[in-house]
């Protein structure tokens, strides 16, 4: 029998297959994700400041521990004849008393030449400057006429007139202090009466009025240790400052600048002549009707490089080179069609903020220039070739290369000038927007989102 298969297959109907596209960032997330990259770079930023900031207390108090062991910075006023007098007052019950006041009568010549020898100490990696000079002060002191100053002459206490000088750190004095006055010499004792200053201080043993009017040339040296600064408040009615040392970088501060120096390789000289005009006080006064010490003038004698300084200046475009390394992964990514993980920009953030420890870390030890350029290069090879192995293309790798020289010849450069970095720093700025204006001319930022891989469907 034949048999014949009439019934039909059973037909199961073919359903499309689903399928998955995964999509690429958008642009606009891509920037947001970058902002949001660099705001997390400001927490090692910050930390770097603080960092600067540490170190360069560390050394300020290394200085300290120095100049206290050794001397501080030491203002020399003087020197002046106190003369004391007696002030009567009547109480309610017409009893009279007297108090003792003072008059401050300043030289009418004062002569200094100095030699200043300066010394480098070390506590730790800190270098602490101090120095030991040699100063010979003279002049010409005349005994005013006090009727002037509308006291009696029964008043005066002529026999307790003293010379004082002021010292502000005492520990600095190397010898015994004579001055010749006149035809007779003084020798200082420590403390200058009730006058409040720190210093020294002679009798003159002046009998009587008699001595009115009469003009003492006086003269004396002064050998005295210090640590940095060496200043002089011009209490003649003229002052004649002249200093010279070996000291090669000083820096002149105060009231008054040099009328002559001459800096060289070999140290320095500088002439000072101040007027009694030039200052806001007369030659003489009672008590404490005026103070001197705003007019005061001398020398500093600095470190030559004030490495936590230009750190510091450093420091702050961390964020400027960490976003320009950005932007230029995020082109990469946009014209290279090339996906960077947020991941590895953070390494590059990072290896960007490292530069700043290392050069911080190097200044300590080695001139800062030369910590300059061994920390850039270090950072530039360990940027340039971590963005090789993620771009795998020569092109991209030579210009993330390049772009970092770019930037950390900039920085140095910024870093060296001081007067013309802000112009400097905003032509640079500008050119750089330029670029970027330029790169991105072409960019679709409202580009949709494009399928990264699609799945087909059909019939099977």
């Amino acid at each position: 029998m034949n048999t014949s298969d009439n019934s039909s297959a059973t037909q199961i109907p073919k359903t499309p297959q689903h399928f998955t596209v995964k999509r690429k960032p958008s642009l606009t997330t891509k920037l947001l994700v970058i902002a949001l990259l660099l705001i997390i770079m400001v927490v090692p930023w910050a930390l770097l400041e603080f960092l600067v900031y540490d170190r360069q207390r560390q050394s300020e108090k290394a200085i300290d521990d120095v100049s206290n062991s050794w001397s501080n910075e030491q203002i020399i006023k003087g020197p002046i004849l106190y003369i004391p007098y007696k002030v009567w007052t009547t109480d309610a019950n017409h009893r009279t008393s007297f108090t003792i006041s003072r008059i401050n009568v300043l030289p009418d010549e004062l002569y200094i030449d100095g030699k200043v020898e300066p010394e480098k100490r070390y506590r730790g990696i800190y270098e602490v400057v101090v120095y030991s000079s040699a100063l010979k002060l003279r002049g010409k002191l005349r005994v005013p006429d006090l009727a002037s100053m509308k006291i009696r002459s029964e008043d005066i206490l002529w026999d307790e007139a003293y010379i004082g000088l002021g010292i502000t750190d005492m520990r600095g004095i190397r010898d015994d202090i004579d001055m010749k006055l006149g035809d007779s010499v003084l020798t200082f004792d420590p403390g200058i009466g009730t006058t409040g200053l720190t210093g020294v201080s002679s009798a003159v043993n002046f009998i009587n009025d008699s001595i009115v009017g009469k003009e003492f040339d006086f003269s004396f040296n002064l050998n005295l240790n210090g640590s940095r600064t060496l200043s002089f408040e011009p209490v003649g009615g003229v002052t004649n400052v002249k200093l010279n040392s070996p000291w090669v970088n000083p820096s002149f501060q105060g009231a008054f600048l040099p009328d002559e120096r001459q800096v060289s390789e070999s140290g320095f000289v500088a002439e000072w002549k101040v007027l009694h005009l030039n200052r806001n006080y007369p030659q003489l006064w009672k008590d404490d009707q005026f103070m001197t010490n705003q007019s005061a003038f001398g020398v500093d004698l600095m470190v030559p490089v004030d490495h936590y300084t230009k750190s510091s200046r450093a420091t702050k475009y961390a964020i400027l080179i960490i976003g320009l390394s950005f932007l230029v992964y995020f082109f990469v990514e946009v014209m290279q069609e090339m996906r960077i993980h947020p991941f590895q920009y953070i390494l590059v953030g990072l290896a960007i903020s490292i530069f700043y420890l290392l050069l911080i870390s190097f200044s300590e030890h080695m001139k800062f220039n030369l910590a300059y350029v061994v920390s850039a290069l270090a950072t530039i090879a360990a940027v340039t070739v971590y963005s090789g192995a993620i771009f795998k293309k020569k092109k991209a790798t030579l210009i993330m290369g390049v772009v970092q020289v770019l930037l950390y010849g900039f920085m140095f450069v910024i870093i060296q000038l001081e007067d013309y970095a802000l112009l400097v720093g905003s032509i640079a700025i500008f050119i750089v927007l330029i670029v970027l204006m330029y790169l991105s001319r072409k960019i679709n930022w409202y580009e949709d989102e494009v399928p990264e891989t699609q799945i087909g469907s059909g019939n099977g």
